[in-house]
């Protein structure tokens, strides 16, 4: 039986990204009759306040939760404090915990974990697989926000690179990320894409006019354009508040904001500030909610700042793809979600900073309903073929045999 230990700092209750993506690919695994471990921290991604269980079985996933500090990431002192806590105690936990005949799979959160996994997956001779979200400390750099000295961030890219070359496959998110680590003299043949995934059991398409949430809202009349999801510092807003602000005189167009993060937060204050009418602020909407909430968009927005290419994906797409809706994505027009975009014909992009242009594909889609529902049908199908969970899962168990 394959024995599987996953290392990534949220699981299962946390509703982050990442955390949901492995309880999905964790629990398909266990009913593949491979046994799965995860190593996490006490705490959740939005609520640090929260304690959970230091061990739990969870859908036949045995989960290992070590201690960690809890500052938040409100402060960058205090998110280094709960990185580096979660690496001593992650440690000593996957030390006790690996055997020869493991492989072990580095997430990216936190970041270059990767280097720590490696060194004890050498020591403890388990094979060693790293399951990349994000590219880091490039991220850092390319925001602005790495703290590290040069000569220490030099040092720290040289043994992130040296845990990805070690590896026996680095499993990336799409090709403009494959190509980066090419770039970086990482073997090509130890470089496999999988692409993110939604469940599309759970995310359903379903027509607007029987969403429950755009009723309780009271938009049930309007043209809604949504975000769902995290908007923090790898992504911007200030093409949507532009565009928003011109838009603001149409009294039928409502920007439904669904999640959390440092930049939702400026953007509420933004339109706080400007008084706007036509925003509403909605929290993350629990897990058995997410097909009703996605449903409550006419088209959903996705966004990256540009220099972010290559190191990060937004996983928000696949589940507007599975619940049949169309994207405009702001962002690099030749990106990784331009590209699929624009190939599938099942939404539109838009450059960062080109608020007209927004406008342009937002009016577009209000006038024309069939095009739009031609673009949700479109969006669906591309879904099926290639973003289900359970096509990622025989990718991923093949990808675990192959090693």
């Amino acid at each position: 039986m394959l024995r599987i230990v996953f290392v990534n700092r949220f699981f299962y209750p946390d509703l982050s990204a990442t955390s949901q993506m492995l309880f999905d690919l964790a629990c398909r695994l266990v009913e593949q009759n491979v046994e799965v471990h995860v190593v996490c921290s006490d705490r959740l991604y939005d609520d640090p306040s929260q304690q959970l269980p230091s061990q739990e079985n969870v859908r036949g996933i045995h989960v290992h939760r070590t201690w960690t500090s809890h500052f938040g990431r409100g402060r960058l002192y205090g998110r280094a404090i709960d990185y580096g806590s979660f690496y001593v105690t992650a440690s000593a936990r996957l030390l006790r915990l690996l055997r020869s005949t493991d492989t072990v799979v580095a997430k990216t959160d936190p970041p270059l974990i990767s280097i720590v996994v490696a060194a004890i997956a050498k020591v403890r001779g388990a094979r060693l697989v790293n399951w990349l979200q994000d590219v880091f400390p490039e991220v850092a750099s390319h925001l602005g926000a790495n703290p590290l000295p040069a000569w220490l961030d030099s040092r720290l890219t040289k043994l992130r690179d040296y845990s990805l070359s070690m590896a026996r496959t680095n499993v990336v998110l799409g090709m403009r990320m494959r190509e980066h680590l090419e770039a970086r003299n990482i073997p090509g043949e130890r470089i496999r894409i999988i692409e993110n995934w939604a469940d599309g059991d759970a995310v359903t398409p379903k027509s607007v006019e029987s969403c429950e949430l755009r009723a309780r809202l009271g938009i049930a009349d309007k043209f809604v354009v949504a975000y769902s999801g995290n908007l923090g510092r790898v992504h911007e807003f200030e093409t949507l508040l532009d565009a928003a602000e011109r838009l603001s005189v149409d009294p039928n167009i409502v920007f439904l904001m669904i999640g959390g993060g440092a930049k939702m937060e400026q953007l509420q204050a933004a339109v706080t500030a400007k008084r706007l009418p036509n925003f509403r602020f909605l929290p993350y909407q629990p897990r058995e909610l997410l097909s009703d909430s996605l449903a409550a968009a006419d088209v959903h927005l996705a966004c990256l700042l540009p220099q972010l290419e290559g190191l990060i994906v937004p996983s928000k797409f696949y589940g507007i793809l599975a619940a049949g809706r169309p994207t405009i994505f702001i962002g690099d027009v030749d990106g990784e979600l331009a590209r699929i975009i624009n190939a599938a014909g099942c939404g539109a992009a838009v450059s960062v900073g080109d608020a007209s242009a927004l406008v342009a594909s937002i009016s577009r889609l209000q006038a024309d309903r069939m095009s739009r529902e031609q673009m949700g049908h479109r969006a669906r199908a591309l879904f099926v073929e290639r973003y289900t969970v359970g096509r990622a899962t025989r990718q991923w168990l093949e990808a675990l045999q192959s090693v």
